[in-house]
């Protein structure tokens, strides 16, 4: 029961957002990317969260920027999780030379340092969305990969995946009808860590100027608060906070979502992660 409750006020924070980034149209007072007011205009009812260095209002900013922040977070982690899958699975089925290939080039991933990594792509990379979903993505897979592939090879030796096997079906149907379902509540786990981590990941490298300049997201919006040094007046009240708060707000949905899914687990899976 208790997670149950603490898995509904997850849902609840990531619904709030997921609204946001939803119904950002019929939210936004104003176009985020248009002059509507007076630079470093305060709060009030005309301008919600005031408005930035150019005359943006803040607000519509803040609503926009939730839709570029779940996409990217939503999209690396589907790329994360597919590579792991495919991986994981396969490495841990077939064993072998399979095995030892992938593991590999899993192991040659795992031992770069993910944030220089990232740094360094990013930098030399076209910035946009596609590019940032695809760096977060393709290297986030090594950790799913492992998991999977111990628990892979666990599953290959029980005795009903041996019965099964032992009516002659072919190996792809055993890993995708029962293998995949078996793994599911732990792919679904794995999935919302990944959704985290990339969305707290395209904020920082945003914030350090890494991200694409023309999109609204979190992390542009305090890019652009310390550059045009909000910090030296009040203006960081209404646009550093806010995009900080739904940053924390989203993380912890998530956070409090894995925890829920991890004590549904069976103590086998729970004890993978």
């Amino acid at each position: 029961m208790k997670n149950k409750a603490i898995g509904i006020v997850g849902l609840i924070l990531i619904s709030f957002i997921a609204c946001l980034a939803i119904f950002a149209p019929l939210i936004a007072q104003y176009d985020p990317n248009a002059v509507v007011g007076p630079s470093y205009a305060k709060p009030s009812a005309e301008f919600l969260l005031g408005t930035n260095d150019v005359g943006y209002d803040i607000f519509s900013e803040l609503v926009y920027g939730a839709q570029y922040s779940l996409l990217v977070g939503l999209t690396s982690a589907a790329i994360a999780a597919g590579i792991g899958i495919v991986v994981g699975v396969l490495s841990g089925w077939f064993g072998g030379m399979i095995d030892s290939i992938l593991m590999k080039i899993t192991s040659f991933f795992i031992t770069i340092p993910y944030l220089p990594l990232v740094i360094v792509l990013t930098a030399f990379l076209p910035k946009g969305f596609i590019s940032m979903s695809l760096i977060l993505g393709l290297v986030s897979w090594p950790e799913i990969a492992r998991i999977l592939r111990s628990q892979t090879m666990k599953m290959r030796s029980r005795e009903y995946i041996l019965s099964i096997q032992a009516m002659g079906v072919s190996h792809w149907y055993v890993i995708r009808t029962h293998v995949i379902r078996e793994l599911l509540p732990l792919v679904t786990y794995q999935l919302i860590l990944r959704i985290k981590a990339s969305i707290l990941s395209e904020a920082a490298l945003s914030f350090l100027g890494l991200g694409e300049p023309t999109v609204k997201s979190w992390g542009s919006m305090l890019y652009y608060a310390q550059a045009k040094d909000a910090f030296m007046t009040d203006a960081w009240l209404w646009w550093v906070i806010p995009p900080g708060i739904c940053i924390a707000i989203l993380s912890f949905g998530l956070m409090l979502i894995g925890y829920t899914i991890e004590g549904n687990m069976n103590p086998e899976m729970e004890a993978a992660i």
